[in-house]
């Protein structure tokens, strides 16, 4: 009854009033067809033009979005309105400047400059301060960013402009989060979040303040606020399954989640949903969404499926690091994946990106036996973990401080620094990372002469690794699994003793190599001491001793 009551008032509605009631229902698509058959009809006035554009932009038509936005800015100048064409002008700027076409959106700030003239209280002098504090965060000059976003977010006070608040505020937040000013700056974007919430802002200051809030989350890994503010996008994407705009990048945070919380296969499909839908209007986002997927299918051990995806988001300018190394690493390829971690330790500046890259670089350098290098990269992760301070960023140092302390023969310090970050895994709810804690735990144990406390953490891991699907994980962490108990007077390091079992299994210098993530120049060395210090001319004199000596 009550659909066939909505349906009698809609028949009764004139084509113009259909697309008004499509867009106050946040129907875009019907909204964007409505009100193009509408302008067909008779040219829409300024008011119905910025409807169009933005019910365009909700659908993914940024060309219609451009032409509307534009035509509605000449209406408001013919109209004598040249505040209201300046907004017009400052939001075909800013969405130039999203699409990277910088002199064309100077081009449109200028006009809205010029349109504003003296006039120094309005709202639409605020928002064009905001590319200002958009430019100050770009090159670095946090302060000066938190500045001029005050003083828009002042403006917006004193006119009543929520949007123009948000905006404000959340540029103030990113300033405060690439300062360090961690708790400040999320306390900050809490507070535009609560604007969002109560659903204050117009949809497109919401898609965009839902999205810039989220990977400011996910920078300095304040991983609980992602995951509920990534929670709350998607629902309202959910709520709106005629919008196209913003579910890319939703579904690109989505994945990454759920990549951390171990649900592998989830995260592959989201990744794959975020590719289709943001393929076409936001290529960056396409192009994470690849290398998102090429993570997963690399944890699972599927090499070729990885690689491909790594290379297709470098073809669309993504740089698939350090994702593609770890790939190298793990097929044996070891001097290769220290090479490329070296190059994007060299080349990558910024601190946010350096404790994205640093764990990974650590370890591919301890396997390179690069002992010295990894020290100094690990050092650096712990000092970015103690300016930022989130739970995350100690769990990663605390994990590398650790395979660090192991590599360089310190099992004790190793087991201090390992718990912790296995404590700290568990935490924020990332098994995988646990895991790999575990057997780093696990060789410290038995490094030490707990057998028995080697063995449950291994028998953890490997628990946890099967549960996942992470097949490379499960097969090292079973190379390295014994129950039996180890002796010391062999004199063998505990990466020989490796080796060692490895040697009495079959395997060939390339497949241990590619067992323990290792080049075959490095086996080949621990091979020859192996033989050294046992007394032993041969691998299958090896095999023998090791089993006469109950070290398998």
């Amino acid at each position: 009854m009550a659909s066939r009551t909505r349906k009698n008032h809609l028949e009764a509605l004139s084509p113009l009033e259909r697309a008004r009631d499509a867009y106050r229902r946040h129907a875009w698509a019907a909204a964007h067809s409505a009100f193009t058959r509408a302008d067909r009809r008779a040219a829409l006035g300024a008011s119905d033009l910025e409807a169009l554009a933005n019910s365009a932009y909700m659908v993914g038509r940024d060309d219609v979005y451009l032409k509307a936005l534009e035509r509605a800015h000449q209406a408001h100048l013919e109209a004598r309105d040249a505040l209201r064409s300046a907004r017009c002008a400052f939001w075909i700027g800013l969405r130039q400047a999203f699409r990277g076409e910088m002199a064309q959106a100077s081009g449109w700030f200028g006009r809205a400059e010029r349109l504003i003239g003296g006039e120094r209280a309005c709202a639409e002098r605020g928002y064009l301060l905001l590319p200002a504090a958009e430019q100050h965060l770009s090159s670095g000059n946090e302060e000066g960013a938190y500045s001029v976003a005050a003083e828009a977010a002042a403006i917006a006070e004193r006119c009543g402009e929520p949007d123009l608040s948000a905006i404000a505020r959340h540029l103030q937040g990113r300033a405060r989060l690439q300062q360090g000013r961690v708790q400040e700056g999320l306390a900050l974007l809490d507070e535009v979040m609560v604007a969002v919430a109560a659903n204050e802002l117009s949809p497109l200051t919401t898609g965009l303040m839902y999205c810039s809030v989220v990977q400011g989350c996910q920078m300095v890994h304040a991983l609980e606020r992602a995951r509920e503010w990534t929670a709350a996008l998607s629902r309202w994407c959910d709520e709106q399954p005629e919008m196209l705009a913003f579910t890319g990048a939703c579904r690109l945070h989505r994945a990454e989640l759920l990549e951390l919380s171990g649900a592998w296969s989830e995260a592959i499909e989201e990744a794959r949903r975020a590719y289709e839908r943001a393929a076409e209007l936001n290529a960056s986002t396409a192009a994470a969404a690849l290398y998102q997927e090429g993570e997963v299918r690399r944890l699972k051990g599927e090499p070729a499926l990885a690689e491909q995806a790594y290379r297709s988001a470098s073809l669309k300018g993504f740089d698939p690091q350090p994702g593609l190394s770890l790939l190298l690493l793990a097929q044996g390829q070891t001097e290769a994946a220290a090479s490329a971690a070296r190059r994007v330790l060299a080349t990558t500046t910024d601190r946010f990106q350096r404790a994205r890259i640093l764990p990974a670089c650590t370890e591919i350098l301890l396997a390179a036996g690069d002992l010295e290098a990894a020290r100094k990269a690990c050092f650096e992760l712990g000092e970015i973990a103690k300016t930022i301070d989130t739970d995350v960023l100690h769990a990663m140092a605390a994990h590398a401080q650790g395979a660090v302390a192991l590599a360089g023969g310190g099992a004790e310090s190793a087991l201090l620094s390992l718990r912790r970050a296995a404590q700290l895994w568990q935490r924020v709810g990332a098994p995988y990372a646990t895991a790999r804690a575990r057997v780093l735990l696990g060789m410290a144990c038995r490094d030490l002469g707990d057998c028995a406390g080697a063995e449950l953490e291994f028998d953890a891991a490997k628990a946890e690794f099967q549960r996942l699907g992470a097949a490379p994980d499960l097969t090292r962490v079973e190379a390295l699994s014994t129950r039996r108990p180890r002796q010391r007077a062999h004199g063998l390091t505990e990466r020989e003793l490796e080796v060692l079992r490895l040697i009495a299994t079959g395997k060939t210098n390339k497949a241990i190599a590619e067992t323990l993530c290792l080049s075959e120049k490095t086996v080949e060395r621990h091979v020859s001491n192996v033989f050294s210090k046992l007394g032993v001319p041969s691998r299958a004199a090896a095999t023998a001793y090791a089993y006469e000596h109950r070290l398998i």
